[in-house]
């Protein structure tokens, strides 16, 4: 293990949404034993996002306290991990970029490989600043899980970003050297372009998932990686909490250890604390894995934590981190357990509405209901085709501004070089970018 260099998390940060759905609303609902979902598969309740919210809003304000703590001079890079992409082109990174004020003199990008794609973007951070220590990146990974109202899926659902920033010297987590890597041509999950929903074999999936980390967990000790007994504390990918047991006694058998229950609770049962109430956030879970651990963990100084990303299709990757001396005083647990908390319970006929929710298949005009209070929001739909009037854009708004006033561009203006394209696309079109605002003056410590 080469630990010449000490690159790895500074900061983290995570936010999410401005309502909840309790697994209980859930059950009462569609008549399903509670034990299903807090013993089965160990989910308490699912965000929901508001009319307003989507990845952009999650990962402004989840990266919102690391510029405000560490300003945005030396951050240089943007990753955006996501599967939730709001636009085949534009990488979501961009808009957060403009919302947080940050240097043009910055390169951002948009990575995807199902949940894998958080870890996809630390790799990418880290490997930059190996190359020039000063620079520092913003890594930001942010999801909306999502699956059809009634389908065995849908109890997994729930959504969060978490925002990273990635530098020389950190303050959290020591990112070590080697990672064991593994693919496979799965088709365990998907999401077409024409659907707003997953697709999922949840018995494949589980297979794929475990099938994957052993053999990542296989190719890090070829690799040179520790052994198993060295580790203190493992975060794993968490789809679903009771995952993360499912898999770390898997990996306790293939490495010929005793599957002790008590020996798996200690392992891993600070790392739920947080999904099993904010539910699968794709790219986001394993580092939210992350936080709950450092946020509710004994003391882990100088320990070795051992980190398992999965992304369906399938792509995996074990690597381990140490926790940096005097590392709690840079968490930011109050403000973590704040997000969850603030969150407000809605019942089921109102889930499914924010459910159902779609935007126009023709890429009109789509005014969005004020319903978050959190730092930003999705202010409206853009018509991304002809001359028709469109709004522009990632436009910040300052904060005395009407809710409902909309920038617009003068009657006949055109809109871009894509509206020569409209006839070569399907009848059903392409939702048209957001408008991400800043809602309202908000200290972010």
């Amino acid at each position: 293990m080469t630990q010449d260099a000490a690159i790895g998390i500074h900061d983290l940060s995570f936010a999410t949404t401005e309502f909840v759905l309790t697994h209980k609303a859930l059950a009462a609902h569609d008549g399903t034993d509670i034990g299903k979902y807090h013993v089965g598969i160990g989910q308490q309740s699912m965000s929901v996002p508001a009319a307003d919210e989507d990845i952009v809003t999650m990962g402004a304000a989840a990266a919102a306290p690391i510029t405000a703590r560490h300003g945005t001079d030396q951050i240089r890079t943007v990753v955006f991990a996501t599967e939730t992409s709001i636009d085949q082109s534009k990488a979501a990174g961009v808009y957060v970029h403009s919302l947080l004020g940050l240097p043009s003199s910055a390169r951002v990008v948009e990575i995807k490989q199902a949940c894998y794609a958080g870890t996809a973007a630390l790799q990418f951070a880290l490997g930059l600043v190996r190359r020039d220590p000063s620079q520092r990146v913003l890594v930001i990974a942010s999801d909306v899980s999502k699956y059809d109202l009634g389908s065995p899926g849908e109890p997994t659902q729930g959504a969060a970003a978490v925002a990273m920033l990635i530098a020389a010297d950190p303050a959290l987590v020591r990112i070590e050297d080697p990672s064991g890597l593994y693919t496979a041509d799965v088709m365990d999950f998907w999401r077409p372009n024409y659907r707003d929903t997953a697709l999922v074999d949840g018995h494949e999936s589980i297979n794929a998932y475990l099938q994957a980390l052993e053999g990542s967990w296989k190719d890090y000790i070829e690799q040179g990686g520790r052994a198993l007994g060295e580790f203190s504390a493992f975060c794993y990918h968490q789809p679903f909490t009771k995952m993360a047991y499912k898999a770390h006694r898997h990996l306790l058998h293939v490495c010929g250890h005793d599957t002790d229950a008590a020996e798996i609770t200690r392992a891993i049962g600070h790392t739920t604390a947080y999904n099993t109430v904010v539910g699968n956030s794709y790219t986001a879970s394993m580092y939210l894995a992350l936080a709950s651990l450092l946020d509710h963990g004994e003391d882990l100084t100088d320990k070795a934590i051992g980190f398992v990303s999965y992304g369906s299709g399938s792509v995996a990757e074990f690597f381990a981190g140490t926790v940096v001396p005097g590392y709690r005083e840079h968490l930011r647990t109050a403000g973590h357990q704040e997000a969850v908390a603030r969150r407000k319970p809605v019942d089921y006929a109102r889930y499914g509405e924010l459910h159902e929710r779609s935007f126009p298949a023709d890429g009109g005009d789509h005014p969005v209901p004020r319903e978050t209070s959190g730092p930003y929001r999705l202010g409206a739909r853009a018509r991304p085709w002809g001359t028709a009037r469109a709004v522009l854009p990632g436009r910040r708004r300052r904060p005395s501004r009407a809710a409902g006033d909309q920038r617009t561009l003068p009657a006949g203006s055109a809109v871009p070089p894509q509206a020569d394209l409209r006839g070569a696309l399907s009848a059903e079109g392409l939702p048209g970018p957001g408008i991400h605002i800043h809602s309202e003056e908000r200290t972010v410590a």
